[in-house]
């Protein structure tokens, strides 16, 4: 089976055993059976007499003979549909218990597939990074925003032209990191670890903690700290019912005054699949009460927050929007209360399938102008909040805008798309050599068995001609890009004229959706990782008609808004038609 690029080797030049049957995935026993039936007149090996033929007509009967095997019978096809070739030689196609129901193999393997899971959690670390890196670039923006000149005094030494240069530095500075430990199915391990400097005084911490899944309904949790900041945590969690959620911690820090505790609680609550609502009560000193309501769902996502406290109270709410398509999201957010007030936008994108890079401004009084920039890279985050000034000057606010953005598309468009497109084309000249023997195979099997059609082709022809039926002019799979039919026949581009023809019954062609081409008897995958379509011209009772369909689209001919006309281009060439 033709696979994405990135998906398993093994699985890539795989069978599809419904498209070896051109059945859909919901057909019938009794559909499949009358596809094997079909097949079978010209793939077995008893209708050829020549030697070679008969030889290939052995090797397409044998996976056809496998592929109706294990879809007509309702336990193999069980697992088939839910996990592929794979699935069966994992589990065992041959030990399959007739007395066990469909539903009963799907719980039992995936009760095997969890066993699975947890031997690869147990040799699983699971290590996380974060670093901070803080820079005050006040001087930047500030220096401006008062007079440093005296007009009469022109004469200037190298000291006085050195210390009006705008310096940055970095204030502050926090690496973490945090390894996971797997014991048992329900015991993990964790070891975490934290540097810290800020105006020269540094700061470290050790901690190790101690998880347990008491059932599916509840967990604890314990830590200790050391270091600069010694003390012990204790965490507990229970489900009360499916949408309750009681949460309860308590811990003991060592300070330089002596012991200090701390006591909170708290529950949430899951009113549907959007809105969850959460409250949170410090007990002990600083005591505050938290309340937070969050709406969620693909596209967008809201929150409202409340907090009371003796020492600061605000409202806190944030809207995001999800583009998908475009792998952005932007979020809009303010905070006010006893403090002043903060407002903050910002913006993130998926720059690669890990990684994720994000902006923000926050401009707020008396906090001031500050931006902030996020790189996510699996599950190492690096965070660079940079303080640009101490009051709000729009200069600030404008730089800090605009030169993020600016610099981001600089950045890709120069550097990360042409380094992106080098990478990819290796990785596809890679795939393709690593896959050349087999793509080539594959190459071998496909004109074998189109000699083997060739003669039930030419009757399937002589019948439709007769009707005037359906008949397959040219048929072309493969990237299509070019402009012209007699420049496609390279090697991204195959000729499928007559196994397409071969599949025609009754003036009609019909082939399953949501499975590549490529497996078609007769197909084959001419460009591995590069998205593929086919150009099919046909003629129906005796009027030209032509169209392109998608590689994961089913074809479905004859239609008549696929009628062409004399200064039509092939429709590859404008938009794909939606057949």
């Amino acid at each position: 089976m033709a696979a994405p690029l990135h998906g398993d080797d093994d699985e890539i030049l795989k069978d599809d055993y419904y498209s070896l049957l051109n059945v859909s995935r919901q057909a019938t026993r009794n559909e499949i059976n009358q596809a094997y039936k079909q097949l079978s007149k010209i793939y077995h090996p008893d209708k050829h007499q020549d030697p070679t033929k008969k030889k290939n007509a052995e090797l397409l009967f044998s996976k056809l003979k496998r592929a109706h095997e294990v879809l007509v019978d309702e336990h193999k096809r069980v697992i088939y549909d839910l996990y592929g070739e794979k699935g069966l030689e994992t589990y065992g196609m041959e030990v399959v218990s007739r007395t066990k129901t469909p539903a009963e193999i799907i719980a039992e393997y995936e009760r095997f597939q969890q066993e699975q899971e947890e031997r690869r959690l147990q040799q699983c670390t699971n290590p996380k990074t974060s670093a901070v890196i803080a820079v005050n670039a006040t001087d930047l923006f500030e220096s401006y925003s008062y007079d440093d000149f005296d007009d009469e005094d022109d004469d200037e030494g190298p000291t006085d032209v050195v210390s009006r240069i705008p310096s940055i530095e970095i204030s502050a500075m926090n690496v973490s990191q945090s390894v996971e430990c797997p014991l048992t199915s329900q015991n993990t391990g964790v070891l975490a670890w934290s540097l810290s400097t800020e105006n020269g005084n540094g700061s470290g911490v050790f901690t190790t903690t101690w998880k347990r899944l008491l059932s599916s309904r509840g967990s604890i949790e314990v830590a200790s700290t050391f270091g600069s900041r010694s003390g012990l945590t204790f965490k507990f969690s229970r489900y009360f019912f499916k949408s309750l959620v009681f949460n309860f911690n308590t811990k003991l820090m060592l300070t330089e005054r002596g012991i200090a505790p701390g006591l909170s609680t708290g529950l949430s609550y899951t009113f549907d699949k959007h809105w969850q609502g959460r409250i949170r009560w410090n007990i002990l000193a600083p005591s505050n009460l938290n309340t937070l309501l969050v709406y969620h769902s693909e596209t967008q996502q809201i929150l409202f927050q409340i907090t009371l406290s003796i020492r600061n109270s605000y409202i806190f709410t944030s809207y995001t929007r999800k583009f998908k398509e475009h792998d952005v999201s932007t979020t809009v957010s303010l905070k006010a209360g006893t403090f002043g007030a903060v407002l903050e936008y910002g913006i993130e994108k998926k720059i690669t399938s890990f990684s994720n890079l994000g902006a923000s401004m926050s401009i707020g009084y008396p906090t001031g102008v500050a931006l902030r920039i996020k790189l996510d890279r699996g599950s190492h985050t690096i965070l660079m909040p940079i303080r640009l000034s101490e009051d709000i000057i729009p200069s600030s606010v404008v730089y800090g805008t605009i030169i993020p953005v600016v610099t981001y598309f600089a950045v890709k468009k120069l550097i990360v798309d042409p380094f992106l497109s080098g990478q990819r084309e290796k990785e596809l000249e890679k795939k393709k050599q690593e896959q050349k023997e087999k793509i080539l195979q594959r190459k071998r099997e496909a004109q074998a068995l189109i000699e083997l059609m060739k003669e039930t082709v030419e009757r399937n022809l002589e019948a439709e001609e007769k009707k005037n039926g359906l008949i397959i002019i040219t048929a072309v799979y493969g990237k299509l890009s070019s402009g012209h039919l007699e420049d496609l026949q390279t090697e991204d581009c195959i000729d499928v004229t007559i196994p397409l023809q071969a599949l025609v019954k009754d003036s009609s062609l019909i082939t399953p959706d949501k499975t590549t081409k490529s497996d078609l008897p007769g197909f084959y995958d001419p460009c591995i990782g590069e998205e593929k379509k086919l150009y099919i011209k046909y003629k129906f009772r005796k009027k030209i008609h032509h169209t392109t369909v998608e590689d994961m689209k089913n074809i479905r001919i004859p239609q008549q808004r696929h009628l062409m006309r004399e200064d039509d281009l092939p429709p590859f060439i404008n938009d794909p038609d939606e057949t």
